[in-house]
């Protein structure tokens, strides 16, 4: 048995996972085969059978770690070395935010990228590759972790988190070792990989001239880039493009920056938000957007759902502009 695939075994067993159990036991009883020991395999193929009929690989077992977690096929996530703890969590696409407002120039690209990872095969023929490595940034709010979970919903994709603070460790090397771990487990099933605010590890190799583990890091996160090639997306997103290593973008296949809402998606964003409740006639929308200009998009949502709130606690049936200017009041824009 290689190291791989012992290494998964243990891995189940230790997490109960009866679904990666009877993998392993198919995977074993082919590599029998293919060494010509048949009668080895017809053992273990009824001795698997047998498991299945008496259901003891089915029945599911109590466990509340994250490490249980099974998503769409993605069935082992991820651990460090040292302390066994999840570098990672799994968002099933059910569970994924996928309504965004966006200029007609960002929905352009967006869609560009769904467009031809859903033609990845046609492009195959043709020796070309789909965009697969996305960088988004901008300013806080603005949806660059909203942008990762619409692709994902989508592509039908889950998305996978990156924990990077169980990813960083004080212990030589196993920062490094932990992302690729991460990078690793991206290759088995299709998925949204994402570095949210990657930034925490991504961030220049010269800046307060770092020694240790950051350069180390950052290194590895060149190299794994370099050598991604999963079946799915790699989204990384960060409010402070300025303190990423340069050497980080020309690594991406696409680098998009999502800014702030023009006037015109601001009225959209309220529209969205509200659609759902008896909005005044009487709104000055003018006056409300020009209020909350150069506000985040998340902040547009969070003023409209606090209106929403305001008007149910307080018995109406209707959402008129003073609660949404008092709500406008209420909102830090940062």
């Amino acid at each position: 048995m290689n190291a791989k695939l012992m290494n998964r075994l243990i891995r189940a067993i230790a997490q109960n996972d009866g679904d990666s159990l009877k993998q392993i036991a198919s995977t074993l009883i082919e590599e029998e085969k293919k060494k010509g020991h048949l009668r080895l395999a017809k053992q273990l193929e009824d001795a698997l059978s047998s498991s299945f009929s008496n259901n003891k690989l089915d029945t599911p077992q109590p466990n509340n770690t994250i490490n249980n977690t099974i998503v769409e096929g993605l069935t082992v996530l991820p651990v460090s070395r040292r302390y066994n703890q999840a570098l990672a969590t799994l968002i099933p696409r059910e569970k994924l935010k996928h309504h965004m407002i966006l200029s007609n120039d960002l929905e352009k690209r967006f869609d560009q990228i769904e467009k031809e990872y859903s033609a990845k095969e046609r492009l195959k023929k043709f020796n070309l590759r789909p965009r697969s490595k996305i960088l988004l940034y901008g300013p806080p709010g603005c949806g660059k972790t909203l942008g990762a979970e619409r692709l994902a919903w989508n592509l039908g994709l889950p998305l996978m988190k990156v924990k990077f603070d169980a990813i960083i460790s004080s212990y030589f090397g196993e920062s490094a070792a932990n992302l690729r771990a991460i990078f690793e487990s991206s290759r088995d099933k299709p998925c949204v990989l994402l570095l949210d605010e990657c930034d925490f590890i991504g961030k220049s190799r010269v800046i307060g001239q770092d020694v240790g583990e950051v350069p180390r890091i950052v290194n590895m996160l060149l190299m794994l880039l370099d050598e991604y090639s999963a079946p799915g997306l790699l989204i990384a997103t960060t409010n402070l493009e300025t303190a990423l290593d340069k050497a980080l973008f020309r690594r991406f296949d696409e680098v998009i920056e999502i800014t702030r809402p023009s006037e015109k998606e601001i009225s959209s964003l309220f529209k969205l938000t509200l659609s759902s409740f008896n909005v005044a006639s009487s709104i000055n929308w003018e006056m409300i957007i020009e209020k909350v200009r150069g506000f985040s998009s998340a902040n547009i949502v969070a003023i409209g759902e606090n209106a929403a709130k305001k008007s149910v606690l307080d018995g109406s049936n209707i959402i008129t502009q003073d609660y949404i200017e008092r709500a406008i009041g209420e909102v830090r824009n940062y």
